[in-house]
């Protein structure tokens, strides 16, 4: 149960403000741990979030230093840099592996072994793929935040078009949360009602192109709100505030976070995104059926995946 649960965010910057203020506001941990290497950052953080007490359930927040990941239950890493114009993915990934891998290190000595990590920087998929190799925890219990506000995003979009609440909308993004990203009309549903079946009695229709419109829209939200407001992080801090719930309540709930594929699809060592079942142990992925022509997009988007940790010269061996 949620009751009593600790949890860590490592990085405190817009990202990792919001989302210790998600998990503040919804009132699902007893304990908030904040760390950065900005110490005097971290202890504003803190201290701005816990003179809002009074509106909230009680809770502990701290501001420190590693050793806050001791009893920790969820273990949250949003530290690192953004990309700058102009700058490939591979050199952000290889820098941010950088700052990822001193991080790693100092939660696998104090973070217990049943804790649960959850990567939040970009590239998440990459860098998710590392966090594997750099822990000695079972990969299970290493997720990224993936495709999980993509799959939002996608389930807002649609809701538009077809006149729905989005919460009876449910669809996936898979693959990499990026630009190879995929929409899985296959497993598409609208209240209960199968995506082509919908269509097909609803006269407001969805053609291949305006699928194509709406898929384009989903994979592109982040660089036009980045384009208005320099960032995206409320929406962000939401997505990983769901995976803690579905992590700290054990609840075995189906969501697309990024995790190590090992023979699903054919697929072997890399990080992506697929539907997964997400509970205390971590995350469990599921081989649920695709149509021919969502496979080898999603076989294309690990090849993109797996090129860029290449370049970053991460190797299947545990590093």
């Amino acid at each position: 149960m949620a009751v009593g649960s600790r949890v860590v965010v490592i990085g405190v910057g817009l990202v990792g403000s919001a989302t210790a203020f998600a998990l503040m506001d919804g009132g699902l941990v007893s304990e908030i741990g904040l760390i950065d290497v900005d110490t005097g950052k971290a202890e504003g953080q803190a201290m701005d979030l816990i003179h809002g007490s009074a509106f909230v359930k009680p809770l502990r927040i701290d501001a420190g230093g590693i050793s806050l990941c001791e009893g920790a239950d969820v273990v949250i890493i949003t530290a690192g840099r953004n990309q700058n114009p102009g700058e490939t993915r591979t050199d952000l990934s290889r820098d941010n592996a950088a700052i990822l891998r001193g991080i790693i290190s100092g939660v696998e000595r104090h973070a217990p072994a049943e804790a649960v990590i959850v990567v939040v920087t970009n590239p998440v998929d990459v860098l998710t793929y590392a966090a594997t190799r750099l822990s000695s925890r079972p990969s299970s219990r290493i997720l990224g935040s993936g495709t999980v506000l993509d799959s939002s995003r996608f389930r807002y979009m649609l809701s538009r078009r077809c006149g729905i609440d989005p919460r009876s909308v449910h669809a996936y993004i898979i693959g990499e949360h990026g630009d190879t990203e995929v929409a899985s009309w296959s497993l598409t549903n609208v209240a209960g009602v199968c995506f082509e079946e919908f269509c097909s009695a609803c006269s407001r229709g969805c053609e291949a192109v305006e699928r194509e419109e709406i898929a384009a829209r989903v994979r592109d939200s982040a660089y036009h709100i980045i384009e208005k407001k320099g960032a995206t992080y409320w929406a962000v801090a939401l997505a990983v505030r769901r995976i803690v719930e579905a992590i700290l309540r054990d609840e075995n709930s189906v969501l697309t976070v990024s995790g190590l594929l090992q023979g699903q699809y054919g697929l072997n060592d890399v990080c992506l995104s697929l539907p997964s079942v997400v509970g205390r142990s971590g995350a469990r992925v599921l081989e649920l059926p695709l149509l021919a022509t969502e496979k080898e997009a999603l076989r294309r988007s690990a090849s993109s995946l797996i090129d860029v940790r290449r370049g970053m010269g991460l190797t299947p061996p545990r590093l």
